[in-house]
């Protein structure tokens, strides 16, 4: 009888760590959201990007981001208790990447304090690397601009922010 227990207590362990091997293996399968870390001369802005909320965006963005393409380009526009924006080459709000991309704006995302959206001309499906942070709330631009990510660290520096001021260097995290 002492064996047959000896014997399910250690098929029970065994189980028990064979279980949690899996459980870990499936956390590390569940993706995550790419996460943006934008050092500035104000401090660092860490944003999360929502690839299922507006996947053509998040993939503009990461694709610019790895090209080192807002590496060193400053905010041209800031407008106190609303937004800071940034990513024109031009350095004057009329420059882009070369080409623009479809728009995403109904996408259930709203424009809350700290959330990040793709800054467009007039016409529909006219953003390419133009950003924003909303500074604050804007609920009138929801529905019209695409917002794809959310700063989720340093939104001290981004308060901080002005026209001016520069990306120093931004990186990307798809882990």
């Amino acid at each position: 009888m002492r064996v047959g227990i000896v014997q399910a207590v250690s098929l029970g362990g065994a189980l028990l760590a064979m279980f949690g091997i899996a459980q870990a293996q499936v956390k590390e399968l569940k993706p995550t959201n790419p996460k943006v870390t934008m050092v500035t001369n104000k401090g660092t802005i860490v944003i999360e990007l929502y690839p299922q909320k507006a996947p053509i965006t998040v993939e503009n963005f990461v694709k610019l981001t790895k090209k080192k393409f807002y590496d060193g380009l400053s905010f041209h526009r800031y407008v106190e208790g609303f937004v800071v924006q940034g990513g024109d080459p031009a350095g004057d709000g009329t420059g882009g990447p070369g080409y623009t991309i479809k728009d995403e704006h109904k996408n259930g995302l709203t424009h809350i304090k700290g959330a990040v959206a793709m800054a467009r001309t007039q016409n529909p499906n006219s953003a390419g690397s133009q950003f924003y942070i909303c500074l604050e709330a804007a609920a009138f631009l929801d529905n019209q601009y695409t917002v794809f990510g959310q700063v989720i660290d340093g939104m001290d520096a981004a308060m901080q922010l002005r026209q001016g001021d520069k990306m120093q260097k931004v990186t990307v995290s798809e882990k």
